[in-house]
């Protein structure tokens, strides 16, 4: 099923939100709220939107392709780490709108997208004066979506970083919030933190579309096997009912398909973040199904001959990299530095890139995350709300009296967590 071009032309009249609508006036892009993508998803039941990382032109524009042939809604992010004021990619937070724009009217892109400010992470206090300066000109900048960060601070610490934050965000906004620091096996999120979490924000009248979790993912490259824990996650999921909030997924690459079948049927996960896997396959790095680059016996990356970059820009990155002492996932550095030269190779090397990513992304979303035709839901649920801003999918249900700051830390200092060794909240 495809979207009629009646309905899309009336989602773009009305689901632009107003900083599209100021940014792009005379655009045909369909760049909307991440709201919309959410109630896209559970519209279609068992659904999943990759919130593919756009730490490359050539890996937006690959994304972009395949969400057109899969007929699926899609979110294109960037972390802070990565396109925030420290960046080491050329997409930033201010120029990520733009790109995913101009490429959505030169592909002909008519599903929806969602432009998505991922980990914009909150390391301590000290970041607070920062964000309230930053995250608005962020939306100034076209982002439609945000992830507050403060994961790594104690519980009652990152509720109130949210609740200090959310005035800067527009209510109409896609908002993500996160407990448990990424890092793997260790320090998994638990059903007591998620619940502190979301009941707090709820008594203050804040409803998070996505919650994303320590759920066993990693950031970058996934060795161990132990991978994303199905069962944590259906737990939490279930507990967090009556508020209704998704699942955002972290750390998908090298989790196997099937594991994140069952992510899909299983829990209530709406968005799955592909980073690193995009990054590698764009480059021509051998990979496996799910994904994770392969390793030669000294371990290094193996380049894939005629795949990705060429051999001679191949041979560069490496020798830079080499020169700085980067290894493994640190390689994600690269992306700076050799952006522009990426850009200025034959049109055939930069064709293949792209063609590697779409077909990944097209096999994820039409086989894997079950995204194929959530373009025509997510347009659905935007003519249903005839706006750019659904509103919010739960209502308020917890008594304020009892979420003041005294008593948030009072009850934080009562939860049972997993403290673990410190995480990886920078991806």
């Amino acid at each position: 099923m495809t979207t009629s071009s009646n309905d899309f032309t009336k989602a773009l009249a009305v689901g632009r939100p107003p900083n599209i609508q100021k940014l792009f006036p005379n655009s045909k892009a369909l760049l909307v709220s991440g709201k919309f993508i959410d109630l896209g998803m559970i519209k279609k039941t068992n659904a999943i939107c990759m919130a593919a990382n756009g730490r490359s032109t050539l890996i937006i524009r690959g994304a972009l392709r395949a969400a057109q042939r899969a007929n699926s809604a899609l979110i294109i992010e960037i972390a802070r780490s990565e396109g925030g004021a420290n960046a080491y990619c050329a997409t930033n937070y201010w120029n990520m709108a733009r790109i995913v724009d101009a490429m959505c009217n030169e592909l002909g892109i008519t599903v929806p997208i969602a432009v998505h400010a991922d980990h914009y992470g909150i390391k301590s206090k000290d970041d607070i004066p920062q964000a309230k300066i930053e995250i608005p000109t962020m939306f100034e900048a076209g982002l439609t979506s945000i992830a507050v960060d403060a994961s790594h601070l104690p519980d009652d610490q990152n509720l109130l970083t949210n609740l200090e934050l959310k005035p800067l965000i527009p209510d109409w906004a896609g908002l993500e919030t996160e407990i448990g620091e990424i890092k793997g096996k260790e320090g998994l999120s638990t059903k007591e933190e998620a619940l502190f979490l979301i009941q707090g924000l709820n008594a203050n009248g804040i409803f998070p579309n996505w919650i994303a979790l320590n759920n066993g993912s990693v950031h970058g490259i996934e060795a161990s096997g132990q991978g994303i824990q199905v069962g944590l996650t259906q737990e939490i999921h279930e507990a967090l009912i009556p508020y209704h909030v998704s699942g955002a997924q972290h750390g998908t690459s090298g989790n196997s398909s099937q594991r994140l079948r069952e992510i899909a049927n299983k829990t209530r996960t709406t968005k799955a973040n592909v980073a690193t896997a995009l990054q590698m396959i764009s480059w021509g790095l051998e990979v496996n199904d799910d994904g994770n680059a392969a390793l030669d016996k000294n371990g290094n990356f193996i380049k894939t001959a005629d795949q990705g970059v060429s051999e001679a820009m191949w041979t560069q990155m490496v020798a830079y990299a080499d020169e700085k002492g980067w290894k493994g996932g640190n390689y994600k550095k690269l992306n700076l530095p050799f952006e522009n030269k990426l850009m200025g190779q034959p049109k055939e090397i930069r064709q293949r890139m792209e063609d590697r990513v779409e077909a990944f992304v097209y096999n994820m979303l039409a086989n894997v995350l079950n995204a194929q035709d959530s373009a025509d839901t997510t347009i659905e649920s935007i003519l249903e709300a005839d706006s750019f801003d659904p509103g919010p999918k739960a209502q308020r249900i917890e008594d304020p009296r009892e979420w003041t700051p005294e008593k948030i830390a009072q009850q934080a200092a009562s939860l049972e967590t997993n403290e673990g060794p410190e995480g990886d909240f920078d991806d």
